[in-house]
């Protein structure tokens, strides 16, 4: 395990520990506080870290590849807040209209990291779950309303509207 990736992951779950036990109070053990988060997040990075490559976390950075992220998170929360509607009216719906099922799509995305980035969008998306993603680029989704078994209508719905800017900004 490289230190410098460690570290990187140290401290940016460090940062998203501290933001989390925000505001900080002048309560008796804020110390022990701090130095429990201190550990946890050194634990945890190791777990996470210990069996990654080096090269699977690397990849250049760019203005363009951080202007097709930047495009891809708004694309995510617009995306986000169709989807929500849509769970909240199926809930809402006095006969529940729901097909669920696991579906299976395979990805184009060759870099771990936007793979990753494409799995928790879908899974972060309510009505969708990715259950599995195996390493030779297939995800088994669940959804909540299956419309079609056929890949090319699954990737167009579920899959396409992420993927066209992960691609652009990992591949």
């Amino acid at each position: 395990m490289c230190l410098k990736i460690y570290l990187k992951f140290f401290f940016i779950l460090l940062i998203c520990w501290a933001l989390l036990v925000w505001p900080f109070q002048d309560s008796p053990g804020i110390i022990e506080k701090w130095l429990l988060g201190i550990l946890v997040c050194a634990f945890i990075s190791y777990l996470e870290l210990r069996n990654v490559s080096k090269n699977s976390l690397h990849f250049p950075l760019s203005p363009l590849r951080l202007y097709w992220f930047i495009r891809f998170i708004i694309k995510f929360a617009y995306l986000m807040v169709i989807a929500n509607l849509d769970v909240a009216y199926r809930v809402m719906h006095p006969d529940l209209p729901i097909n669920p099922g696991i579906v299976m799509v395979k990805t184009e995305l060759k870099h771990p990291l936007g793979r990753l980035m494409l799995a928790n969008a879908i899974t972060l998306t309510p009505g969708t779950l990715v259950v599995e993603m195996t390493d030779d680029g297939y995800l088994f989704i669940h959804w909540i309303n299956v419309i079609s078994k056929e890949e090319n209508i699954i990737k167009k719905t579920i899959v396409l509207p992420f993927e066209i800017y992960l691609k652009k900004a990992f591949d």
